[in-house]
């Protein structure tokens, strides 16, 4: 399995609520969008465009009423490039169910930041490169269960200890900015990794290929930005796939 740790990825996104194709505004499901019916036609359109990777979403596992587990096998089967999934990974069951269907490798949110032995009981066993970290944030506060509790934490404070745990990637969401085409939170996103020294992966607010440029171009003192998630921009046609795929090579 190949580790794309070391290089700039673009991740196109597709969240799955009830087998359709939606973005959510801010992590709202009262404020929901939906682009497809058809998810396995959607993920074949971003690799068709260029797409390297693709990130995916399963928002009725992580909702807790239902999953997506079907649908994203068969759209692990369609693509022939790494899918990262997260949304709902709670245990051990469900990490080795993933990646035995397939999975590059598996997102994991809430249930990292309340039980931080058992991230390093499955970093040992699986790998630190099939598992990320959803480090999910506003004003500061990390928040989880759907970004409906707080965590009483810091971002700087949950990295640190997933990197005592072994974990080498994260997946930073400022929850303001997610799904409002405001722009990432960069300047955030480069101090959680300078805090913790891990490769952080920038989700929330890409509007632009001058914002995927942005994260491609920053440099922290320490640890990186090793990648960007996209999903309404390119739905709603603010940037071409192709245009920041080329972006992300600067």
């Amino acid at each position: 399995m190949m580790n794309r740790s070391d290089v700039f990825t673009l991740f196109p996104a597709i969240d799955l609520r009830h087998g359709r194709v939606v973005r959510l505004s801010q992590g709202r499901d009262d404020a929901k969008k939906e682009y497809s019916d058809d998810a396995v036609a959607m993920a074949a359109s971003f690799v068709e465009a260029g797409a390297n990777a693709l990130h995916v979403v399963d928002l009725d596992a992580a909702f807790r009423d239902g999953d997506n587990r079907g649908l994203i096998a068969e759209i692990v089967a369609e693509v022939p490039i790494p899918v990262q999934l997260g949304g709902g990974i709670r245990d051990d069951a469900g990490v080795d169910a993933l990646l035995e269907s397939g999975v590059w490798r598996v997102v994991i949110g809430s249930a990292a930041v309340d039980n931080v032995p058992w991230v390093r009981d499955v970093v040992a066993r699986c790998g630190a490169e099939r598992i990320v970290i959803g480090i999910d944030a506003r004003d500061g506060e990390v928040k989880t269960h759907g970004w409906t509790a707080g965590a009483g934490r810091s971002a700087a404070e949950v990295a640190r200890d997933m990197a005592d745990a072994g974990v080498e990637t994260l997946v930073f969401t400022d929850i303001g900015r997610d799904g409002m085409l405001q722009g990432p939170n960069l300047p955030a996103t480069v101090e959680l990794a300078e805090s913790c020294s891990l490769s952080v992966v920038v989700s929330g607010g890409v509007k632009t290929e001058a914002h995927v440029a942005e994260c491609a171009q920053a440099k922290p003192s320490r640890g990186s930005i090793s990648g960007v998630i996209t999903g309404r921009a390119i739905y709603e046609g603010t940037m071409s796939l192709e245009a920041a795929l080329k972006a992300a090579q600067c």
